[in-house]
């Protein structure tokens, strides 16, 4: 009869084991549930605008690349001249991705070249976009230029540089700018007559109209632009366009060497013309 007695002392204690094993699972259960909601994920950033891109030979049209080029107009091979506008497409091996092509033409006066560059950027960052990527390679391309980041910004618009210049009119009478220099002509070698050889302001004269034609950020073209101008030691002047739009970057590289020594093209005239250049570049990436 005493064995009876611990019976329902043992189902008791087995009661209470199997209740301590119900609430500790519940405990862990609602541990697992806490961990799993404080978990996130890293955010993805989103693409760029552009997935593709345009043949850059195609762009230009014939008016555009005849006040770039005037030796354009000057071929009568028809062969020779429809192969001329057509240009010379730059190596790539992905047209999605990279896009360029070269155009030059020559006349009495002077040798002109006009490249054009659609670079698509692409991040493999999945934290940084496409855009900021290309935000970032423009900011590598205005640094490699020297271009003042703290300076004025000039509005892109028709004649933006020439306008400028009205207004000042008058030239400096010293050649304070040395050869090479950005944006300087030289006042001895600007009275040259050449393709596009009037002269120039002296960018050291500290004029307005000097200022116009330094290197310098543009607005109004793009989300994020650039003018680069250098004179070479030989008189060949570049004057370089660059604007970003979304994830891709634009380049135009416009090239004169005049033919007559001592003649200098002029700032103002080229700038102008890679600039509406580069505004009908970007018209046709938008929409």
């Amino acid at each position: 009869m005493q064995r009876k007695a611990y019976v329902p002392a043992a189902v008791a204690l087995l009661a209470a084991l199997l209740a301590a094993c119900t609430g500790g699972s519940g405990d862990g259960s609602a541990q697992d549930d806490k961990a799993g909601g404080s978990a996130t994920s890293t955010p993805v950033a989103q693409p760029g605008k552009y997935s593709t891109l345009s043949d850059a030979c195609t762009v230009p049209d014939s008016e555009e690349l005849e006040a770039l080029l005037p030796g354009l107009k000057l071929l009568t091979d028809e062969e020779q001249r429809e192969k001329a506008y057509d240009g010379t497409a730059t190596l790539t091996y992905d047209n999605d991705r990279r896009s360029g092509c070269r155009w030059k033409a020559e006349s009495d006066a002077a040798s002109d070249q006009l490249y054009i560059d659609f670079e698509r950027v692409v991040s493999y960052d999945a934290s940084v976009s496409d855009d900021d990527s290309a935000a970032r390679v423009f900011d590598e391309k205005a640094e490699a230029a020297d271009i003042p980041r703290d300076g004025a910004v000039t509005s892109v618009g028709p004649s933006s540089t020439s306008s400028a210049s009205a207004e000042n009119g008058k030239n400096s009478e010293d050649a304070k700018g040395s050869k090479g220099a950005k944006g300087a002509d030289g006042a001895e070698a600007a009275k040259g007559p050449g393709n596009s050889g009037s002269e120039s302001p002296d960018p050291s004269s500290g004029s307005s109209s000097s200022a116009s034609v330094l290197p310098r950020l543009l607005d109004g073209l793009g989300d994020e632009a650039f003018l680069d101008d250098a004179l070479s030691p030989t008189q060949q002047r570049t004057v370089t366009v660059v604007f970003r739009t979304s994830n891709v970057l634009v380049t135009v590289q416009y090239e004169e060497q005049p033919t007559r020594t001592g003649t200098v093209a002029g700032s103002e005239e080229m700038q102008d013309r890679a600039q509406n250049l580069a505004r009908q570049l970007a018209g046709s990436f938008k929409g």
